[in-house]
């Protein structure tokens, strides 16, 4: 395998001392860098032209990608009005600056070592706490948390800094099954009805059941678009309503752009007592 492959084979992107480590001397990583076949970044680091631009940018910063940028690059879950510009973890005596980029200063709570681009995962959520508001906070941990497969306790245990990043840790319960279900459960935390997530009724799982018998099913981007799919969905609803449920679907659009209506539909459904037992309704 020569140079290039390796680099391949590593997303683009890899610190010097890792490629001496896997057989490739100075001298043989000095005269890919004259071909123009791999390019250097700073001292320490080489790359393809096909490396990612975020770890590229990371790298030319002696930075690693954390906050919202380190979640979009690990794929999680998040929310279109998040910040967008490049977020950067940065040691606490850095002296180089970029203009485009949010540097996130200090020590970090993992020392990931030098060859890394990218924060720990504790670092990242410390650093979305203080970025993103409440709720887009929120959704981005759970999401984390699903992907990584995070351990709630042990999140828990982390010293946190700051107190938002204990508050989140506290807050968060790992059983969303989309970014989505997250933004619903904590615009309704505060209405002072009983709320369970994923349960399982009549042989399937559903997102929400506020009280006892309100069935909130909120359909994402790309959610159950086949045909097959959205008729078991059809008849799934159907079995519940036979049960006594009600069930309430809502879309991405409605959710993320219309949440007043989707605010007032469930709070007359809650004024019509259609969270409760049948049997209990006015």
């Amino acid at each position: 395998m020569d140079l290039t492959e390796w680099l391949t084979a590593r997303g683009g992107i890899a610190h010097r001392s890792d490629a001496a480590d896997h057989g490739f001397a100075p001298g043989h990583v000095r005269a890919a860098i004259r071909s123009g076949s791999v390019r250097r970044m700073r001292a320490q680091w080489v790359a393809l032209s096909s490396a990612p631009d975020d770890l590229v940018a990371a790298a030319a910063a002696s930075g690693r990608l954390t906050c919202v940028s380190l979640a979009r690059h690990s794929g999680w879950w998040v929310p279109d009005k998040a910040p967008a510009d490049l977020h950067l973890q940065v040691g606490p005596n850095a002296h180089r600056h970029r203009a485009d980029a949010t540097l996130h200063w200090g020590a970090p709570l993992v020392d990931c070592g030098p060859r890394r681009l990218t924060a720990s995962v504790e670092d990242a959520l410390a650093h979305i706490a203080s970025c993103c508001s409440r709720e887009d906070a929120r959704v981005i941990w759970e999401s984390a948390i699903r992907m990584e497969r995070l351990d709630i306790e042990a999140l828990r245990l982390v010293e946190w800094r700051e107190p938002r990043s204990r508050i989140l840790a506290e807050e968060v319960v790992g059983l969303s099954d989309s970014g989505l279900e997250t933004i619903v459960v904590v615009r309704l935390s505060g209405w002072g009805v009983p709320l369970r997530q994923q349960v399982q009724l009549a042989g399937h799982r559903v997102d929400i059941v506020i009280g006892s018998h309100l069935v909130v099913q909120i359909d994402g981007y790309a959610h159950h678009s086949s045909s097959a799919q959205r008729g078991s969905d059809v008849a799934h609803d159907a079995e519940l309503r036979l049960r006594g449920y009600t069930v309430l679907r809502f879309s991405y659009s409605q959710i993320v752009h219309g949440w007043e209506d989707v605010e007032r539909t469930l709070q007359a459904a809650i004024a019509r007592g259609l969270h409760l037992p049948p049997r209990q309704r006015r």
